[in-house]
């Protein structure tokens, strides 16, 4: 029953980093340079794949799109939140608040999507070898990739459409630093156990739906792995999926703890946050860069590239 006897709230505030300004400008500086690495890591990757036509197949053309994919999937949420570091009032419209987490959960279902495809290309590559070419040919890449932003497209319309049919009339304090579906249930002055079990629903059927693809993929590699009898073969395969099982866990850790449970269960935790905004978008690219030999090949002829022509 809808209990809206208050004015209706045009306006959300945040206040999970709510401290001394001294504080903020601290932490405003330290965001800053995550968000400057984010961006310089995954431009350098996607250049770097861009340029070099050695890294022209499937893996690097995933990895690639996980680039650009992470870049928006940050930039969605980092540079509101540096701006309100600077302000005393750290105020979003509630238009604005339900286009950020349209985007939000846009970029964040098509990076599941992506993991999904990155694992699948890593199983054919270890477990059917011979096929691999046959299998991952251009037309299913490009399928995969658009069929991770229709899914992105229909996920977060359903997310957003759900968020957009609750009344909201105080209080209006959001306890985080974006605007996403578990703190503005909260806020919701009608009952929602209903939309709260479509939310988890929705929500599960894509993240969980992805993890257990991607670990019935690496169940099968594994297998696979310790069927090849030499040391350095085993090595060498289990080296090509271990940046990508390692960024797997850091993205679906977090977004399983924060979705897979009742909104009113939902507290809100500053460190899972931060991580699976920030910091594991910020990671990828040197996760990737370092366990990868053609990667960092790569990388030092564009960086040195470039170095000539600014000498030039």
């Amino acid at each position: 029953m809808n209990n809206c006897n208050a004015t209706e709230v045009t306006e959300f505030v945040f206040v999970m980093f709510s401290f001394s300004p001294h504080i903020q400008y601290f932490l405003f500086s330290i965001f800053s340079l995550f968000y400057i690495l984010l961006l310089t890591g995954n431009v350098m990757i996607m250049q770097t794949i861009r340029i070099d036509y050695r890294l022209h197949n499937p893996m690097y053309l995933f990895l690639s799109k996980l680039s650009f994919i992470d870049l928006c999937y940050s930039s969605v949420t980092v540079p509101k939140m540096l701006a309100d570091f600077l302000c005393d009032r750290k105020t979003i419209s509630v238009s604005s608040c339900i286009a950020q987490l349209y985007f939000f959960h846009f970029f964040a279902c098509a990076e599941c999507f992506i993991f999904t495809a990155m694992a699948y290309d890593r199983y054919v590559a270890i477990c059917k070898p011979l096929q691999y070419s046959t299998i991952m040919n251009k037309q299913l890449c490009l399928w995969m990739i658009a069929a991770t932003w229709a899914i992105g497209f229909v996920h977060s319309n359903i997310q957003t459409t759900l968020a957009m049919g609750l009344p909201f009339c105080g209080p209006n304090i959001i306890n985080s630093f974006f605007c996403d579906v578990p703190p503005l249930i909260r806020l919701a002055c009608t009952d929602t156990t209903m939309i709260d079990a479509m939310i988890i629903a929705n929500s599960g059927i894509v993240s969980l739906g992805c993890f257990l693809s991607v670990l019935i993929s690496y169940i099968s590699i594994g297998k696979s792995i310790f069927k090849i009898k030499s040391v350095e073969g085993r090595q060498k395969a289990f080296s090509t999926c271990a940046s990508h099982l390692t960024v797997v866990t850091f993205f679906f850790g977090p977004c399983v703890f924060i979705y897979m449970r009742p909104s009113t269960s939902f507290q809100s935790d500053e460190v899972v946050m931060v991580f699976y905004t920030i910091i594991a978008p910020m990671l990828n690219p040197f996760i990737y860069t370092l366990r990868n030999e053609e990667m960092k090949t790569a990388m030092k002829k564009l960086i040195w590239s470039i170095q000539k022509s600014r000498i030039r």
